[in-house]
């Protein structure tokens, strides 16, 4: 049996890596003609992965406010350089509380070697 906690934040994490995945394929075909970026809508798609429905999954979405240029890509650099740090930001602070979380659960379920 797993503490709730761990089922959410091994979800939050799972997404997070998820998103951080699909930033760095935009990223990455910023000059590749007629692509379209993607990404995780986080809400959605975590309340799926908690709800544990198989058949509720949200996948990833083109993202529909991109500016489409010449070559028919709507990648912006400086948009997915934002998302991918305020990701990052969210992906440490998830694990900084999960870290935390479990250290505390654990020194409560230490015995006390004071006996008090």
């Amino acid at each position: 049996m797993q503490a709730g906690f761990l089922n959410f934040y091994g979800a939050v994490l799972n997404l997070r890596q998820e998103r951080s995945d699909l930033i760095a394929n935009n990223i990455a075909n910023a000059d590749t003609p007629n692509y379209k970026a993607v990404d995780v809508p986080f809400n959605a798609a975590l309340a799926s992965a908690i709800s544990g429905q198989a058949g509720n999954t949200s996948g990833p979405e083109y993202r529909q406010d991109g500016v489409v240029g010449l070559n028919g890509n709507d990648v912006s650099l400086d948009s997915e350089r934002i998302e991918a740090a305020q990701n990052g930001q969210q992906m440490q602070a998830s694990i900084t509380f999960l870290h935390q979380s479990t250290t505390d659960l654990v020194t409560a379920l230490r015995p006390n070697p004071s006996g008090i």
